[in-house]
């Protein structure tokens, strides 16, 4: 009997070398289209393009970030046509900058190739992304129009953005609805708003990063829900930027006492410092939410998922076709899982990062299995790693796991992950049809 097709289908499919990565420029599943970790390339698979660098005439026409960014949309518009949709059928991009330099000219070229249909949107700044010469990298969804099924911009009338972005705040394509990421910053000019600001010279009147993650939370999330026809309890998806190690557990008692209840699947990403527009942040927030009635929402757990990362954490959601991992770390109560930790004895011996890879694959083998679907229908693969050393080797246990697929993975550095030892984190979006 032949092989049931793939309800995958992988486009502008790429073989990078050195080492025969299988890569996925993009991937069509059902009514949604994925690009992960576009990035300026004439030539998908090669380097940064020849005519963006333009070492000998650097200066000579527009910047180098827009040049880059006017490839990176070219390439954007490549994977729409390959999809079988549009860029007016966009919901949502994200952003990787390794300089803030790199933001308003990518602002021009954003404007000028999608006009009016400015998705949600969510920028931070990291330390390294993979190619050299590399500054800008994108990831991007988009819908396949269909009856009852295409995107909706979503504008709470008192929620201003500044001209030079003009993103829409939340658009909804069915039941999905997408949030930009969020800040705690006030009336535009402002900063962060006086509600999320420490009082002056106090020590002990709050935690910044707690301040800031309730003001973002109750007075920007909430607002965009609203306009939806949401809450908080229909939140099945939140992506977190951090920039400190201390954040992270301040920034847990607030989503314990928000979504301890309805468990959304969380990712927490380490940023630079300053990772944000606002160089005194803590904490940027995206969100997806799913309306109440039609898509089916459930939350997984099974005992061989493994620890989530963080206490209270669901492995994963359920969100009608689209299976939601919450970020994934190799590790057990013991902290780093024990085939990953080094022999001092024998410190050349194995491999750490191929070993938390295995140990992440396999776990999430069978969250995929128990949400009715399989690993193979990945869509959207967001590495973060502490050692592009390591991103190879990584690549390695993918293409064991899933032989002659081609990826759709990115990469970006991190400055640290929260445990000892943990060198990756895996951030998996899976097609469940």
């Amino acid at each position: 009997m032949p092989e049931a097709a793939s309800p995958v289908t992988p486009l502008l499919p790429v073989t990078v070398e050195p080492g025969g990565l299988q890569h996925a420029t993009g991937v069509r599943a059902g009514r949604w289209v994925f690009a992960t970790g576009l990035k300026a390339q004439a030539e998908f698979g090669q380097g940064i393009a020849a005519a963006v660098l333009n070492p000998g005439l650097p200066l000579h026409g527009h910047s180098k970030l827009k040049r880059e960014a006017q490839q990176v949309f070219a390439n954007l518009g490549r994977v729409c046509a390959a999809g079988g949709t549009t860029l007016t059928s966009i919901v949502r991009v994200d952003q990787n900058y390794t300089t803030h330099k790199a933001v308003e000219p990518y602002h021009d070229i954003r404007r000028a190739v999608l006009g009016a249909h400015i998705p949600p949107s969510t920028s931070t700044l990291t330390g390294a992304l993979l190619l050299a010469g590399q500054e800008i990298e994108m990831h991007m969804i988009a819908a396949v129009p269909a009856e009852g099924f295409a995107p909706r911009h979503i504008r709470p009338k008192d929620e201003a953005i500044h001209h030079s972005s003009a993103y829409s705040l939340a658009l909804a394509a069915g039941d999905h609805v997408f949030i930009a990421g969020r800040m705690a910053d006030g009336a535009i000019g402002e900063g962060l708003a006086p509600e999320a600001r420490m009082p002056a010279k106090h020590l002990w009147k709050g935690t910044p990063v707690k301040l800031e993650a309730e003001y973002v939370i109750t007075r920007k999330l909430v607002r965009a829900l609203d306009a939806a026809g949401c809450t908080l309890a229909d939140i099945v998806k939140l992506q977190v930027y951090l920039r400190n190690p201390d954040d992270f557990a301040p920034f847990n008692d607030v989503w314990r006492n928000h979504f301890g209840a309805s468990k959304p699947a969380t990712t927490l990403v380490p940023t630079a410092t300053p990772g944000f527009f606002l160089e005194d942040a803590h904490i940027e927030i995206n969100a997806i939410a799913l309306r109440p009635g039609r898509e089916q929402r459930q939350v997984i757990d099974v005992a061989g998922g493994g620890l989530a990362a963080f206490d209270g954490y669901p492995q994963a959601v359920r969100a009608g076709d689209l299976l939601l991992l919450s970020g994934m770390l190799a590790i057990d109560e013991g902290g780093l899982v024990a085939s990953a930790r080094p022999d001092p004895d024998k410190p050349w011996h194995g491999s750490s990062i191929k070993a938390q890879m295995q140990v992440l694959l396999d776990r999430a083998q069978q969250i995929c299995a128990a949400a009715g679907t399989s690993l193979a229908n990945v869509v959207r693969i967001q590495q973060y790693h502490t050692d592009f050393a390591e991103f190879h080797p990584a690549c390695e246990v993918w293409q064991q796991m899933l032989p002659g697929t081609p990826l759709p993975l990115s990469a970006v550095q991190v400055p640290f992950l929260p445990v000892p030892g943990c060198s990756v984190q895996l951030d998996l979006w899976v097609y469940a049809p």
